[in-house]
């Protein structure tokens, strides 16, 4: 699947380079693909360690999403606080927490019946 001219796999790879870049926390990727009535097909849920790590991450997707592929998320949402930060490339939505802030919602557990990918990180 295709957003633009942009491949999905693309996408996926670039924004976890980003978060990657600076260090983010915990990431996995959920494939919502085999749930009905979904937004998007795809999650990247990560964490930071304060509001200015979350912005830095968030600041750091954008830049690598932007240079690499010449795409710009479709809406950002909680920038503001930066407890709980949302990047929407329409096709994959990522969500960058707080650690707290990521426990107290769980988002991994609302969607158990996603795919869920664990990413290695260095």
């Amino acid at each position: 699947m295709q957003k633009g001219k942009i491949k999905i796999d693309d996408l996926i790879t670039t924004i976890i380079s980003g978060i990657e870049e600076v260090k983010g926390l915990e990431i996995n990727l959920l494939d919502l693909r085999g749930i009905e009535n979904t937004v998007c097909d795809y999650f990247i849920i990560c964490n930071g360690t304060s509001n200015t790590h979350v912005n830095a991450i968030v600041n750091s997707i954008q830049k690598i999403v932007s240079k690499t592929l010449k795409d710009k998320p479709w809406h950002v949402e909680g920038s503001e606080n930066g407890e709980w930060v949302l990047l929407d490339y329409v096709n994959v939505v990522v969500h960058v927490f707080q650690k707290a802030t990521r426990e107290y919602y769980d988002i991994e557990s609302l969607w158990g019946d996603a795919k869920v990918t664990h990413i290695s990180q260095a």
